[in-house]
């Protein structure tokens, strides 16, 4: 530790410490504009500069490393003319339009000018003008280059945080103007992180531009509906009406960052698709609207008709704890079963998930956990399922000197901050992890189990991989401390079981070398984790623990004073094929839309037209709507209070912002309406106190309180268990096949279905495409842009040809993200990936491929 003495104030700082975060912690201001704590210290505003006992010349406080004995002032009269002839020489040029500029009210140049600006500029030539028009440089950012400052937070924001290099400079000197390539924005993420940290209003937001000023926004701080990033956000209304969303500087995890669909994807709550009034169906005739009370003389008799049957339950991982709570409550103790699900995009083989989960899963800020020697990526595409999370890895490997390790299907941008990439294929991530864990037995020197040394003897390791599997195994066997991320899109293969049983190998070898391993799931829908902690699961209650165990049972039996049936549940494909087979009487889905997303739409429509009575509770009309007996509406995003628990395991307040729309109920009011149809009530039934039962009953939410989720939420806790399921044996790869393969998942502008709703999204995204590699593009004689169709053994689609020079040989991908491509279709259940044929749509189509062709 250091000393040093500000405005005669003294402090220890750390080492290498800079003046000015030696200033903040004495509670001292010194203005920036080039400054930013996420980025490298750039000095060039020249609006920090301090007096340096010792030193002739004025010093950036932002650049300049403290010393031992240093001596600093900052507000003496030097300081205070120098503050003020830059801001006069930056309002020299700088445009003074600010009663139609959408920053007023809260620009920092204004703010600077009147803290520290000169009364009168002594500058009267005509000022610079680079254009007459603001430029629209995508169609969510535009641009007036006169009002810029030059800081260039933009750029380095671009550039070092989000990774895109998006933006540049040209010219030099107060000629600078920062600009896209060729004056667009054609490369871009369209996140806003540029719009976010300017400090003037040289780059706005065009879906907020001209709609309101600061003062008349109501805002309220909560949290993106999108992914399990969790990203805390400020949502800005007025009178009601969505108006824009920035983010909170200090608070989240994401701090000042958000990705495209969180900054400008909330705008799907105004969708025209709102469900307005409930729906019935009567004698298969169309779907008609009807009052509350009519639904319920209706759902009342169709309810007693199906007594006896069983019954299940689909709920949305997108839905507030408590609303997930109280669903499988309402299932287990109204409905009198344990079929329940929270996934309709696969079935989670619970027998090897939750001991993982139990054993090795860290519920420790993202910060912490990426900050360790090596992080290990495994799956998925965290660049467009966990933008800001993306964000975070990188700042991780490029400040912070953490060793990126990739082991997946599909590239990502962080491959180039990676120290080895290995490519796995789809549904073959498992057999990569068995040649990961047998490689690194093999360099250890250390004693380990026979068991282990047994099991991985004979692993073999794929052709062609054998140089970056040595690269990432010499990282894990150097580094004191592991993180693996893992993407649930590992659980789309019928190999799912296998993959997380190798996923448990080389964590508990990790463990018996003394890594410190962490393990965090990067979760693509928001409050996956929390649906997972609630028991939204057939073989588990909330908190994960089983049903079969007459201690956990006996346990919620007492509180919620009504019996749990004994035996485990069904699965979401398991209530498919009871729908199928004519033995569902009621089927009840909430948020989620099964008929567009679970593998195999023929087959889902036939179940969902065989349930004896298909209940649909949702915010927009879904597919699966469409098919509903009854159709009930419920509140939409802002428009109930809850929590949500996000990849690290913070449990978040999500804030109601406005009132649910037209004549929908919030979730909960729906669950005690249904629950009063059977005359057993449902207690209790405000969020607040469903809390209070949450945190008393599930044993990670233990300590927590509403009123101190605070700012940045409150941590669960994780109580790891011995892990008990011993050394799995390693197995064989996958088939492979000549026949190109169909990958899906999110891609980078929309997350789910959901967010197909935002306008503002549709106007950034491109249409529907298919992604492959240049080399397989060649060989099909297929260029960029052009119509192709995909043909699967069950169903075609067309859209436009996205050529990557990085994508791997042999793999297709489609996102599964436009309803309109009906990409369930091309598959089938229990098979992933799906074999497909692509061909130019103009070229003349073939028969359909046969299914014995796999």
């Amino acid at each position: 530790m250091i000393k040093v003495t500000i405005d005669e104030q003294s402090l220890e700082v750390e080492a290498g410490s800079t003046v000015l975060a030696a200033a903040e912690r004495l509670g001292i201001e010194i203005p920036t504009f080039c400054y930013w704590k996420r980025l490298p210290p750039l000095a060039s505003c020249r609006m920090c500069l301090v007096e340096i006992e010792g030193l002739r010349r004025l010093q950036p406080a932002c650049a300049t490393v403290a010393a031992d004995g240093m001596v600093v002032r900052t507000n003496t009269p030097l300081i205070e003319e120098t503050r003020s002839s830059m801001l006069d020489m930056l309002l020299a040029n700088h445009p003074l339009d600010c009663p139609i500029c959408d920053k007023g009210g809260e620009c920092e140049l204004q703010d600077m000018v009147m803290a520290y600006g000169p009364g009168e500029s002594r500058f009267r030539d005509p000022k610079r003008v680079f254009h007459s028009k603001d430029i629209r440089l995508s169609p969510v950012i535009i641009m007036n280059v006169n009002r810029c400052i030059q800081c260039q937070r933009c750029v380095r924001m671009c550039e070092d945080v989000v990774g895109a290099v998006a933006l540049g400079t040209v010219e030099k000197g107060m000629d600078t103007a920062v600009t896209g390539f060729e004056g667009s924005l054609a490369s871009c993420d369209q996140c806003g992180n540029c719009v976010e940290v300017c400090p003037v209003g040289a780059l706005m937001s065009f879906p907020y531009r001209y709609r309101a000023r600061p003062w008349d926004l109501a805002e309220t701080d909560t949290i993106c509906p999108h992914c399990g990033t969790g990203c805390q956000l400020t949502v800005g209304a007025r009178k009601g009406e969505f108006m824009r969303v920035r983010s909170d500087w200090e608070h989240g995890v994401n701090r000042e960052t958000l990705c495209v669909r969180g900054r400008f994807g909330l705008d799907f709550i105004e969708s025209r698709d709102r469900i307005k009034r409930p729906m019935i169906r009567r004698d298969g005739a169309a779907l008609t609207p009807v009052s509350w009370e009519e639904a319920g003389d209706f759902l009342r008799q169709r309810l007693g008709v199906a007594e006896g049957k069983a019954a299940g339950g689909l709920i949305s991982p997108r839905l507030p704890n408590e609303v997930l709570y109280q669903f499988q409550k309402l299932m287990r103790t109204v409905l009198r079963t344990n079929n329940v699900d929270c996934s309709s995009r696969w079935s989670a083989p619970l027998d090897i998930l939750v001991p993982i989960v139990a054993s090795f899963y860290s519920r420790d800020p993202l910060e912490q956990v990426i900050g360790k020697d090596s992080v290990l990526i495994i799956g998925g595409n965290v660049t467009e399922e966990n933008p800001v999370t993306e964000y975070l890895l990188r700042d991780a490997a490029r400040r912070r000197h953490t060793r990126l390790l990739m082991l997946s299907a599909r590239p990502s941008r962080l491959d180039a901050d990676a120290r080895a990439v290995l490519r796995a294929h789809p549904g073959g991530e498992g057999q990569s992890l068995a040649a990961v864990v047998a490689a690194l037995v093999a360099v250890t020197d250390e004693g380990l189990p026979d068991d282990i040394l047994a099991k991985t003897s004979g692993t073999i390791v794929s052709s062609g991989a054998n140089d970056a599997l040595d690269r990432l195994v010499s990282t894990l066997k150097e580094g004191r401390s592991v993180t693996l991320l893992v993407s649930v899109d590992l659980l789309r293969s019928p190999l799912a079981r296998k993959t997380l049983e190798q996923l448990g190998n080389l964590l508990q070898l990790l463990r018996l070398l003394g890594k410190e391993p962490s393990l965090q799931f990067l979760f693509d829908r928001a409050n996956q984790m929390g649906a997972w902690d609630m028991g939204v699961l057939p073989g588990v209650l909330p908190g994960l623990g089983p049903i079969a165990d007459e201690a956990t049972r006996t346990k919620f039996e007492r509180s919620w004073g009504a019996e749990i049936p004994r035996e485990p549940g069904a699965d979401v494909d398991a209530m498919l094929q009871l729908c199928e087979k004519g033995g569902m009487g009621v089927l009840y889905v909430v948020g989620s839309d099964p008929l567009i997303s679970y593998p195999d739409r023929e087959f889902v429509e036939r179940a969902l037209g065989a349930a004896n009575l298909l209940i649909v509770q949702d915010a927009l009309l879904t597919d699966t709507a469409g098919l509903a007996d009854v159709v009930l509406p419920a509140a939409g995003y802002g428009e109930e209070s809850g929590t949500f628990t996000n990849n690290e395991g913070r449990t978040q307040a999500l804030r109601k912002f406005r009132e649910p729309a037209f004549d929908a109920r919030s979730n909960l009011a729906i669950f005690g309406f249904i629950a009063a149809l059977r005359e057993q009530p449902l207690q209790p039934s405000t969020e607040t106190v469903i809390f209070e039962e949450m945190t008393r009953l599930v044993p990670a939410y233990d300590g927590l309180t509403w009123e101190g989720l605070g700012a940045d939420g409150a941590f669960t806790t994780s109580a790891p268990k011995p892990w008990t399921s011993g050394f799995f044996a390693p197995l064989s790869a996958p088939g492979m096949t000549d026949v190109l393969q169909l990958i899906t998942g999110n891609c980078l502008f929309h997350n789910g279905y959901v967010s197909e709703h935002s306008e503002t999204l549709n106007s950034v995204a491109d249409d529907p495409f298919i992604e492959m590699s240049a080399q397989d593009a060649a060989g099909l004689s297929l260029s960029d842009g052009d119509q192709v169709l995909v043909r699967s053994a069950r169903g075609e689609l067309t859209a436009k040809l996205k050529v990557n020079r990085r994508f791997p040989h042999g793999l297709v991908f489609v996102p599964e993200n436009y309803r309109a491509l009906r990409l369930n279709s091309l598959m089938r259940r229990g098979e992933y990936p799906c074999l497909v044929e692509i061909r130019e749509c103009a070229k003349r189509a073939e028969p359909a491929l046969e299914d014995d062709r796999v």
